[in-house]
């Protein structure tokens, strides 16, 4: 740090004491706290005995500037010996077992890190028994120094994160080369920019065509009509993209390398806007036009130009400006209702109902323009029929939900009957309708299950909206009743045993070593119809029979038969992953669940693929035929809870390829839990090198159970794909699903790298 730097870092660091200290200049334990805002208080307590070194019980600016220049521009040694004096509670100049096991816990619940007291004493012994090299029972400062010294980054880049607020800004970023010169960049938007450019290209040109046919009539009804033009193909154009079955056939066809399918969301709300504002300008040019009219016939008013029908006005029987302000009224409703904070509000319902009035749109638009039902008949002609397929379809395929798994943090896992006849590829979602929570109201839900699983479906449903959160308590407090009696148990455990298709570890498993008595029947929902209707057998299940199956803490099964229908299947851009060389997956949180059915036929086929070298031969269509040579797949969770999601399904996934191929890296995982605080803190670095000294041990990691070690903190983008690009393993390919701001910052590390990204967007 220059001399420059260091005034300024002092002038700040007084600046930030000044705003928590008393008058006396004096900070205090419980001050000191509050500005650190630790969740540990053993930390707070020992740093603040640290910083006193007078003992007074108090800091001051001196005392604080004296211990915060070891943290931010202190030697390595000076960082170590503040650390080993963190760890030497009683000051003996030197670390006992009991010290470390003390320092250990408050590490667990600084990183929200939920262990039990057996595995926090291996954590301990572990890490106490590689930095005892004398086994003299305690920890010397060199001890510690030398065990720091095989972890290579760890001294150097030593910190306490919960003083970060006594750092300076950091200086601004010199300016790069816009990432819209790059290469990667037009190879990441190539198709999207030329359609962007072809659709400008095309309203241009149908303004300027209708603005010129019209320019007689004055400018005003030249930009009316211009607009009105636009406004045709426009309004038209948008029913293409919402056309699901006729965009997920064209991903199947050279098209797709030409046109952006994988963005027909966001060209579908970019042609919404487009239609309010052509709305908004073709409405005012009319309304200054009649303005224009109404002064100079002296008779009539705007008003009555406005909201009365007369010959000549326009649209059908003269009631163009009627049925206008009606359409203009109905769009900025849907506008208004479709924003973010709407949508993801807990409020999806009311975006879902208004926007069906893009019936009323469409019905008024032929009303008021004479000539939009050219433009509208053939994609309005798709829309009706791919409507009226979907519909026959999901109520032709009238199936149950047979299974349901209440996991943490209100993850809802549903297993469904599988139709013989549905064919789907890893990462398309359909449309689910659940009569028992609402009868009218269809949702979009990944299918996290494989296409090789040939008999149930799986959905990873979070509680976020009112309909999810529905779902969720419906399956989570079901109607204690015994209305069906034994009989009623035993038949459905007959029906469960013969009829369902079950999968490894589950229903299965229950059913076969569980026996009558392992399940307690809380609810049986008849609907009306008696325990034992006539005409029914033990073929068919039970009509709405929900009965419950112990499992471990904080999650809970159920076995069920409720209504259901799905609408689907439809693609996603993760259909292009078996056409990638090397694949990177990332999922945050819930957005997994497209990866994890993606990451069960990957390891089907690659299965196939080891045990027959022509693998074009076996069940696996030729169109999906895998050219993969390397995955990477990327998880992202806040806490440890989230993990329990899915983590039996990649134990399972790496127990398969400890099987076929012993030390293989095709598929490697890298999980990511960023309420952990990582090597680099005060707070966390014991805890850390516990973990790895442990897992090296054990072949497994503490916080998962899997053999991939779970990584504090969030990635270093620079470093995972720089990585990525260092292997060499063919064209690589991003696939993501997760929010929005974390989407933008990949897809920046993507171009910088000249890797292709996708998005998951339904």
């Amino acid at each position: 740090m220059s001399a420059g730097e260091d005034a300024a870092w002092l002038r700040w660091v007084a600046k930030q004491f000044e705003s928590i200290a008393g008058e006396d200049r004096q900070i205090d334990l419980e001050g000191f706290k509050a500005a650190l805002k630790v969740k540990e208080s053993f930390f707070a307590e020992r740093l603040f005995a640290l910083f006193d070194s007078d003992g007074s019980g108090t800091i001051s600016l001196e005392e604080l500037l004296s211990a915060l220049s070891l943290l931010v521009h202190g030697s390595e040694t000076d960082k170590l010996r503040f650390l080993f004096q963190v760890y030497d509670v009683d000051g003996s100049g030197a670390i006992d077992p009991a010290e470390l096991r003390l320092v250990l816990q408050a590490c667990l619940r600084e990183s929200a890190v939920s262990l039990p007291p057996p595995r926090l004493d291996d954590l301990a012994l572990a890490l106490f028994e590689a930095a005892d090299k004398d086994r003299s029972g305690s920890i010397t400062f060199e001890e510690l120094r030398a065990e720091l010294e095989a972890f290579p980054g760890v001294m150097e880049n030593l910190t306490f994160s919960a003083v970060s607020w006594l750092k300076p800004p950091p200086p601004p970023e010199r300016s790069r080369r816009p990432l819209c010169l790059t290469a990667a960049y037009w190879h990441n938007h190539g198709s999207q920019l030329a359609f962007l450019g072809g659709y400008t290209s095309l309203n241009l040109l149908l303004f300027a065509l209708a603005a010129l046919r019209h320019a007689g009539l004055g400018g005003w009804v030249a930009v009316a009509r211009g607009c009105g033009q636009c406004l045709n193909f426009n309004c038209a154009f948008i029913a293409v993209l919402m056309l699901r079955r006729c965009l997920t056939w064209l991903r199947a066809t050279p098209v797709a390398q030409v046109l952006p399918l994988d963005h027909s969301v966001g060209l579908h709300q970019l042609v919404g806007y487009v239609v309010l504002a052509l709305a908004a300008v073709h409405t005012g040019a009319h309304v200054a036009n009649f303005s224009r009219l109404a002064r100079q016939d002296g008779h009539r008013g705007l008003t009555e130009f406005l909201l009365t029908a007369r010959p000549g006005g326009g649209g059908l029987g003269g009631t163009a400006s009627q049925t206008g302000l009606a359409l203009q009224g109905l769009l900025a409703t849907m506008l208004a209702f479709s924003s973010p904070c709407v949508r993801r509000g807990g409020h999806f319902e009311v975006f879902y109902w208004s926007h069906l009035s893009y019936i009323s749109v469409w019905a008024l638009l032929v009303l008021h323009a004479p000539n939009f039902w050219k433009w509208f008949v053939v994609p309005g002609g798709l829309f009706v029929l791919e409507k009226a397929v979907g519909l026959a379809a999901s109520r032709a395929m009238g199936l149950r939900i047979v299974e349901v798994n209440l996991l943490p943090s209100k993850v809802t896992h549903l297993v469904v009957q599988r139709p013989r006849s549905f064919r789907f590829r890893p990462g398309d979602y359909v449309y689910l309708n659940v009569p028992a929570i609402a009868a009218y109201e269809w949702h979009p839900f990944t299918i996290s299950s494989a296409p090789e699983q040939r008999d149930t479906l799986w959905l990873h449903v979070r509680a976020r909206g009112q309909w999810t959160s529905r779902l969720h308590e419906y399956f989570r407090q079901p109607e204690a009743t015994q209305a069906s009696g034994n009989l009623g148990k035993a038949r459905w455990w007959r029906w469960a045993q013969t009829r369902l298709c079950t999968r490894p570890g589950s229903l299965g498993d229950s059913v076969a070593t569980a026996g009558d008595e392992a399940v307690e029947l809380t609810s049986y929902r008849a609907t009306g119809a008696p325990a034992a209707p006539q005409g029914r057998t033990d073929e068919d299940p039970p009509p709405e029979l929900v009965s419950t199956v112990s499992t471990g803490p904080g999650e809970s099964r159920r076995l069920c038969s409720i209504k259901c229908y799905i609408d689907g299947p439809y693609g996603t851009p993760t259909r292009r992953i078996f056409t990638s060389e090397h694949a990177v997956l990332i999922g945050a949180g819930i957005g997994i669940t497209p990866f994890a059915s993606i990451l069960q036929s990957i390891m089907y086929r690659y299965r196939l693929r080891k045990q027959s070298h022509d693998y074009k031969q076996c069940e696996t269509p030729r169109d999906e035929d895998m050219v993969l040579r390397k995955v990477d797949f990327i998880w992202i969770n806040r806490d440890q809870k989230h993990f329990e999601w899915f983590v039996s399904l990649l134990a399972k996934l790496e127990l398969e390829q400890a099987e076929q191929e012993p030390g293989g890296r095709f598929l490697e995982l890298h999980l990511y839990m960023t309420a952990a605080l990582g090597k680099s803190d005060v707070r966390a670095v014991g805890l850390q090198l516990a973990l790895d000294l442990l897992a090296a041990k054990e072949h497994k990691d503490s916080i998962t159970g899997l053999r991939a070690r779970t990584q504090p903190g969030r990635p270093d983008w620079s470093k995972v794909f720089g990585k990525v690009a260092e292997e060499r393993k063919g064209k690589v390919q991003v696939f993501f699903c997760g929010s929005p701001a974390l989407a933008k910052v990949i897809k920046a590390h993507c171009e910088r790298f000249g890797f292709r990204f996708f998005k998951e967007n339904f």
